[in-house]
């Protein structure tokens, strides 16, 4: 059965299909191409599994695919241009299409490649991740990383669609699965407390890889994620909502080291230390700070942060953030389960309180 949400941006609109065995859905992916030429771009992990399938599935005449290094590693601008190199190579036009098969990395970096060549050419969002599937392919956020900041380097480009394959993620590793989790959880933290009060109940499902249970949780995730992109594409407000937690997780991901921490784990952390900040401002109760962390370990995340990541190199990794106005760092927080508020500037010394104390007052 194949569920498909909208993401309502007027003639920029586009569908997000969700069901199993879409890969070779006949037609599926073929409706959304918009030219005669299509690349598709995956990496070396997912190649194996998926590849000859899709590839299959297209019928356009003038069809090629590359294959990158996978990781957060090589979310780059190097691997962008290995892309560019290949349109030029075959002499894609503005009317090409990318479709892009793979986790999170994959879509941010073919979704990026899309926007620049030729100032924009189709893509289509092919997520095979949990993390992908529920949160980075939908919404049209794409970039790479910079040695300095998470995400840095990017444009807003819209898919053509968004084809979530859910048997896909019978292949997941576990870790991976964790990881895309935590995206999950952040959509009931911020917006959705009957969500919430689901996964309480059902996590063990989710993590057996219950087919229903995964249904249901990627479709409400999607949902939650439509909602909030349809009334705020480019994050002038509401959208900013979704990146709870991501402040403190990106400063993480570039202070390991890209790729050490995936990105779900270094969010699982952030959203921690965004409960346990919120409560010291006195937004959130502490009893919803315990329920979160209980939860977020109970899906096998880590809840607290790297040892080598002290207070102070915290505060300067967290500066460099797109929320940040006139050097202030600007917080999503929680006023309670199910509903986040707009970034704010925090106290530097409650925020310094919580990078000091937090592995001490949470476990």
């Amino acid at each position: 059965m194949v569920k498909t949400l909208t993401i309502d941006l007027g003639d920029r609109s586009y569908p997000i299909h969700i069901g199993a065995g879409l890969l070779t859905a006949s037609g599926l992916i073929d409706r959304h191409i918009a030219g005669r030429q299509v690349l598709v771009v995956t990496n070396d992990v997912v190649a194996p599994l998926y590849l000859d399938p899709v590839m299959a599935s297209i019928t356009a005449p003038d069809k090629a695919s590359l294959v990158l290094p996978d990781g957060e590693a090589f979310k780059t601008l190097d691997t962008v241009n290995r892309i560019f190199d290949a349109l030029l190579e075959r002499r894609y036009s503005r009317n090409a299409t990318l479709v892009a098969l793979g986790g999170g990395v994959i879509g941010d970096i073919v979704g990026f490649a899309a926007a620049c060549y030729q100032r924009g050419i189709p893509f289509v969002q092919v997520p095979t991740t949990l993390l992908a599937q529920v949160d980075s392919s939908v919404g049209g956020k794409t970039g790479v990383n910079h040695p300095l900041g998470k995400n840095m380097i990017g444009a807003f480009h819209q898919p053509r669609a968004v084809i979530a394959d859910t048997a896909t993620l019978d292949t997941l590793p576990d870790r991976e699965l964790r990881a895309g989790v935590a995206e999950v959880i952040k959509y009931g933290l911020i917006r959705d407390a009957e969500f919430f009060h689901w996964l309480e109940t059902n996590l063990d499902r989710l993590l057996q890889r219950d087919p229903a249970a995964l249904a249901f949780a990627i479709e409400r995730s999607c949902r939650n994620k439509a909602e909030v992109v349809s009334a705020d594409e480019r994050e002038v407000g509401l959208r900013a909502i979704l990146n709870f937690g991501h402040t403190f997780g990106h400063a993480i991901e570039t202070g390991c080291g890209y790729g050490k921490f995936l990105h779900g784990e270094a969010v699982a952390v952030g959203m921690c230390q965004a409960a346990d900040l919120s409560a010291r401002l006195g937004l959130l109760p502490a009893e919803d700070v315990a329920r979160i962390v209980r939860l977020i370990e109970r899906a096998g995340l880590p809840t607290v942060p790297p040892a080598e990541l002290d207070s102070e190199r915290f505060l300067r990794l967290m500066a460099v953030d797109k929320k940040n106005v006139d050097g202030r760092i600007r917080l999503i927080l929680l006023e309670e389960i199910g509903r986040a508020a707009l970034p704010q500037a925090v106290p530097v010394e409650l925020l310094k309180a919580t990078l000091d104390e937090y592995g001490r007052t949470v476990v």
